[in-house]
């Protein structure tokens, strides 16, 4: 497909307003906001301008045109509800340095979810600031340090199981901890003998989730947070995968102090571009007064904005978060209750559970037992044809699915980490599952198809490596 420069020829136009309306008449552009040379953009009529942008739009893989299960992201389908409220013209119009007295409504929304965000994790008190999963990461590890400091423990080191998200570590180190890894046992959960080894006076807490990035759960999650505790330390949970257990079971009721909520991820608020993100962190009662400021007060049917905190950690971001995207977890969230979101979780665990026994027996599985929300394949029956990880990943694109992520967890070699979510039908996954057999099929009957994909693509098979370290993001005439 060409680009919008090279379909570019002189003299095409789009309609435009100013040259009919204004031409020849005494309202002129002040001089001062003239151009000294012409706009380097492309000369096209508009049908043809649509018609580019529109193909372009067709050739992108997401969550309203094609299956999607990247393992560990969780993305799921966006209801339209949630866009339609979101785009109110109440709450797009709205300013943050409104008075408080115009943005009852839009306190009451951020108010509530922190209430239900309460009541689905069990922790006591929320803040909606943070503007992703790793930015409430690093607010969760600020609360920490600052509450151990409090307490006059100069602690120096986070605990994090070597199957953890990436930015556990990364937001552990910002903080100015030391990281220390702790290796999973043989059934892919933390190795309590390992933790014991390196618990000591001076470590902060532990990070982790549950499930884990393996996609089980951490059965011995009780003894776990006894023994970090009673080492003076706290546990931080990564919500990334909180879409396995929500009405199962709590967090808080696991022993976690601290954690934060991807709204982007369990509670169908859009990804990336499309975004932007939100991560909601919750506490425990004694780490409340150290949460970032303002926090939301309610009294007498008020809602007003807190700033006299002297023991927080301070603004973390501009005003009070990524409100519309606050907005369509809220409605999210009313419009399936305690019962829908339990039963999210156990259709999500059961989808996975689905997909897994299907394909088992074509590619290696890491661990075979019951996973939660998501599972770890391996590529290590299709090495033997020269076929990896990689190879199956971009063979799923010329079959029409986005690919799984691949490679992480690190702890299984040549991964591939599926998570099919609970908004995808059976025959949804039935022809992902054909597709993934098929290609263990021509691992075997014809290698070559694998490594030369996708051939479906505008963009084919990338150096990787290159792509990455010397990107071309721009077009050159």
């Amino acid at each position: 497909m060409k680009l919008i420069f090279e379909k570019s020829k002189p003299g095409l136009t789009c309609l435009n307003i100013y040259i009919y309306k204004y031409k020849n008449t005494d309202a002129s552009i002040p001089a001062n906001l003239k151009r000294k040379k012409l706009a380097n953009l492309p000369e096209i009529a508009e049908i043809d301008l649509i018609r580019h942008y529109i193909g372009l739009s067709k050739k992108n893989i997401g969550v309203d045109n094609q299956f999607y299960p990247l393992g560990s992201c969780t993305m799921k389908y966006n209801p339209k509800i949630n866009e339609e409220m979101a785009s109110l013209e109440g709450f797009t119009s709205l300013h943050p340095l409104c008075p408080e007295n115009f943005t009852q409504g839009a306190l009451q929304i951020m108010y509530e979810t922190e209430k239900m965000l309460s009541a689905i994790t069990g922790m006591d008190s929320f803040s909606l600031h943070p503007a992703a999963g790793a930015h409430g990461e690093i607010t969760g590890i600020m609360i920490i340090k600052a509450y151990h400091l409090k307490k006059g423990n100069k602690k120096t080191k986070i605990i994090i199981p070597d199957s953890a998200h990436g930015t556990n570590p990364s937001s552990a180190a910002l903080c100015g901890y030391n990281v220390i890894t702790i290796k999973s046992n043989p059934d892919g959960c933390v190795d309590i003998k390992a933790l014991k080894e390196v618990l000591d006076e001076n470590t902060a807490g532990l990070m982790m989730t549950n499930p884990n990035t393996l996609g089980l759960f951490e059965k011995n999650i009780l003894e776990i947070s006894k023994i970090v505790h009673d080492a003076g330390g706290l546990l931080y949970y990564d919500g990334a995968n909180l879409n396995a257990i929500m009405g199962k079971c709590k967090p808080a009721d696991m022993g976690f102090d601290v954690m934060h909520v991807n709204l982007h991820k369990t509670f169908s608020t859009p990804h990336g571009c499309g975004g932007p993100g939100s991560g909601p962190v919750g506490v425990k009662k004694q780490l409340a007064d150290f949460l970032p400021v303002p926090t939301i007060i309610k009294k007498d049917n008020n809602y007003s904005l807190c700033f006299n905190n002297k023991d927080s950690i301070g603004k973390i971001i501009s005003f009070y978060g990524n409100f519309l995207i606050i907005v369509r977890a809220y409605v999210y969230m009313k419009l399936l209750g305690k019962n829908g979101l339990k039963e999210v979780s156990e259709i999500a665990v059961l989808n996975a559970n689905y997909i897994k026994e299907k394909l088992k027996k074509y590619y290696h599985l890491a661990h075979d037992k019951t996973c939660m929300h998501e599972f770890v394949l391996s590529s290590k029956k299709q090495n033997e044809f020269g076929i990896h990880a990689m190879d199956i990943a971009k063979c799923l694109i010329d079959m029409g699915f986005h690919p799984p992520t691949v490679y992480f967890p690190l702890i299984v070699d040549e991964a591939i980490m599926i998570e099919p979510t609970e908004t995808e039908s059976k025959e949804t996954l039935d022809k992902f599952i054909d597709a993934m057999i098929k290609i263990s099929e021509l691992a075997k009957e014809n290698p070559d198809k694998l490594h030369n994909a996708p051939i479906t693509t505008p963009v084919q098979r990338l150096d990787e490596v290159k792509a990455a370290r010397q990107p071309i993001l721009k077009f050159c005439d």
